[in-house]
């Protein structure tokens, strides 16, 4: 509107300032331009407000839009910022790379781990998948990927899996103040309460392992670990068979990257991973409650020993001081 008014001058002023000095104009036509909310009429008869500054002003500088080609490094910059805060803080992909986790995960599956909860002191639980670092040279002689420049970057901002990262994928088990035992081909017991695995462990497959190396078993996770198995029980080194490295095979909650949420990839394979009801049921927590009772029961005892032992002694002094 401002560049309206300052140009404003009807068809009908021109005639009447045609062959006159331009100081003989209509003075109601030059308070019309100058005002700036004054109103006007249009030849129609229309009012119309004029808005704008006086015949001396300039006309408001339009600013010029920057090209697309200026902008497109600056939304490719905020792009990948964005991108590494999601990786860091929130969601990284990784890829699936053997078939220890079969039928739930699949070699090459893509899946989307959880990285926020863990920031807020969430700690992994019993049938949850989770991510976690190796924790003792657990993929020793493992082949280890040579990947490109470009797919090191890609990976690195979180817009590709990571190929050189020693990172594990198995269910958690058993959390601290777990007993986890495994006798003949099963069932696999939590507390002294069998699971039923049948919608996750690979199929064919006991539950436990008839061999020497690792699969048959008791263990009692202490706190701050946890014990983790494959869903392919026949094709999985998980914490059975590392037994005899520093963590005597658990898995420090340090060294979890976050929980396996989503398949991502392939689209026919998406969906979420939940946690099995048979980690839900009644009493499976009952065990790991004792152990911590019977941890403070010492204490308790001797409390409640003492108590009475130091009153006699009071008493017993109290009346040697009368005598």
């Amino acid at each position: 509107m401002g560049d309206v008014a300052v140009g404003a001058r009807s068809g009908h002023d021109g005639e009447e300032h045609r062959g006159r000095p331009v100081e003989a104009a209509d003075p109601a036509s030059d308070s019309a331009v100058t005002s700036g909310s004054d109103s006007g009429a249009t030849e129609d008869g229309t009012a119309t407000e004029v808005r704008g500054g006086g015949p001396g002003d300039s006309a408001p500088a339009v600013k010029k839009q920057r090209s697309f080609w200026k902008e497109l490094p600056i939304l490719i910059g905020i792009a990948l910022v964005l991108a590494l805060l999601i990786k860091t803080f929130l969601v990284q992909a990784f890829s699936i790379p053997s078939d220890s986790m079969q039928n739930t995960l699949q070699q090459g599956d893509r899946v989307l781990v959880d990285k926020l909860t863990p920031w807020f002191g969430s700690e992994p639980e019993r049938g949850e998948v989770v991510v976690f670092h190796d924790p003792d040279n657990w993929l020793a002689g493992e082949p280890v990927a040579d990947p490109n420049a470009v797919q090191t970057f890609l990976s690195w901002i979180g817009l590709m899996p990571s190929a050189t990262e020693k990172d594990l994928i198995k269910r958690v088990i058993g959390v601290g103040g777990d007993t986890v035992s495994c006798e003949g081909t099963g069932p696999l017991k939590v507390n002294g309460h069998a699971l039923s695995e049948s919608s996750y462990v690979y199929a064919g497959n006991t539950p436990c392992s008839q061999d020497d190396q690792g699969g048959q078993f008791t263990v009692k996770v202490p706190k701050g670990y946890i014990w983790v198995m494959g869903d392919h029980r026949q094709n999985s080194r998980d914490s059975r068979y590392n037994q005899s490295d520093k963590h005597h095979g658990m898995v420090p909650v340090d060294d979890v990257v976050g929980r396996a949420i989503v398949k991502a990839w392939p689209l026919n394979r998406w969906g979420t991973l939940p946690k099995p009801d048979t980690f839900d049921q009644a009493g499976i927590n009952d065990k790991a409650s004792a152990s911590a009772a019977l941890t403070v029961a010492p204490q308790g005892i001797a409390l409640v020993g003492v108590v009475p032992v130091a009153l006699w002694r009071r008493r017993k002094a109290a009346v040697e001081r009368t005598r």
